[in-house]
């Protein structure tokens, strides 16, 4: 959990950051932590949107890892919201990728209630 990134949107061309939250449920692999974060760096320093940053970072977890579910969720602040448009600063869009058994109403409710504990 809380997990930072930086990125750059691909629609303004304007830096986005905030933290991703990922879980998975293990298969036959398993990870070590400190993979999970680098594989949200990897796609953090591609040029995107936050929804393909979440769905990406998904998708290589189910593939590399063939776990019986995954989830992850970022929590982004946009520069573009603060400079264009409504000029509205410290507003955090939230985006969700859930594969797997994290589709599964009580995992995903689970999965959600993790993310709130502690804060």
């Amino acid at each position: 959990r809380d997990i930072p990134f930086s990125s750059l949107c691909a629609h303004h061309l304007l830096p986005f950051h905030g933290v991703a939250h990922v879980g998975y449920i293990p298969g036959k692999w398993i990870a070590g932590l400190s993979k999970l974060a680098r594989v949200v760096n990897f796609h953090a320093a591609k040029l995107q949107t936050q929804e393909t940053f979440t769905s990406d970072i998904a998708q290589d977890l189910i593939e590399f890892l063939d776990p019986s579910g995954v989830g992850d969720r970022t929590e982004a602040v946009h520069l573009c919201m603060a400079c264009r448009g409504v000029r509205v600063a410290g507003v955090s869009t939230v985006t969700t990728a859930l594969r797997g058994v994290f589709q599964e109403p009580d995992v995903k409710t689970e999965f959600h209630q993790h993310l709130s504990c502690g804060k």
